[in-house]
């Protein structure tokens, strides 16, 4: 099925973005590709077809979100689906956390996403329609890895930005969805990136392959939700935490 939208998507330059472009990309979306690293941002957009547009940008400054807006709106004259994938993890303790770690862990997580909402927040309630995928973690919900720490903290907060912009949004733009996923570990190098080293995200046990997470995101953009579990067992075990927070911390998982 062609799929007639047209979709940016943030941190797109490896790891889960640069597979949601390609998939999208194969099924007709047209696409506006950012992050930082401009060489690998244009072979991924090379992959996504001669339409794919790639633009340079810092998803931790709002002047650039709010460029990169402007960017697809000129080449496409629309937005229909805004990707905030732009991430990154840490390794550090509770105890060992500066307020540097703090500071980076909400500039990369939460403001970024936030400025990315804000950005195009206007074009879809000029259209009350559009669609917001935040890309959240499994760890926004189940605080389980202490030494991701920081990183937790800040994905629980964009859980609740979310929750907050969508319920604003329900009587006013019905025609606007908020969506978040949450992935678990995924193959990428999303440890090796991570603020303080930490073990390789592709070596750990039950790692799911990035095609099958950038695949459910997708399908969260065809069939559009308000939250999305990338591994179908996740949701009973979020279930299964909140029900005893103690039995679980001491069962593990």
């Amino acid at each position: 099925m062609d799929m007639d939208k047209v979709i940016v998507i943030t941190g797109a330059s490896s790891g889960i973005g640069a597979e949601l472009a390609r998939q999208a990309a194969a099924k007709g979306a047209r696409l506006v590709l950012a992050a930082r690293r401009k060489a690998e941002l244009k072979v991924v957009a090379g992959q996504c077809g001669h339409e794919a547009l790639a633009v340079v940008t810092d998803a931790t400054r709002r002047a650039d979100m709010e460029r990169l807006r402007d960017a697809a709106l000129a080449r496409f004259g629309r937005i229909d689906v805004w990707v905030n994938n732009a991430g990154r993890g840490i390794t550090r303790s509770v105890a060992e956390l500066t307020d540097e770690d703090l500071e980076t862990m909400w500039r990369d997580n939460v403001n970024s996403a936030l400025y990315g909402m804000q950005a195009v927040l206007p074009h879809f309630q000029s259209r009350d329609a559009g669609q917001l995928v935040n890309v959240s973690s499994t760890l926004g919900r189940l605080p389980i890895v202490p030494h991701r720490s920081a990183y937790s903290a800040a994905k629980h907060a964009l859980n609740a930005l979310s929750a907050c912009l969508r319920q604003e949004l329900r009587e006013t733009y019905p025609g606007i969805t908020v969506t978040v996923v949450m992935p678990g570990v995924v193959a990428t190098a999303f440890g090796d990136n991570a603020l303080g080293g930490g073990p390789d995200s592709r070596g750990l046990p039950g790692a799911q392959r990035v095609e099958d997470a950038a695949t459910v995101i997708l399908d969260s953009i065809e069939r559009p939700r308000a939250e999305v579990y990338t591994q179908a067992a996740t949701q009973a075990q979020v279930e299964r935490y909140y029900q005893d927070v103690e039995a679980f911390e001491r069962g593990g998982t």
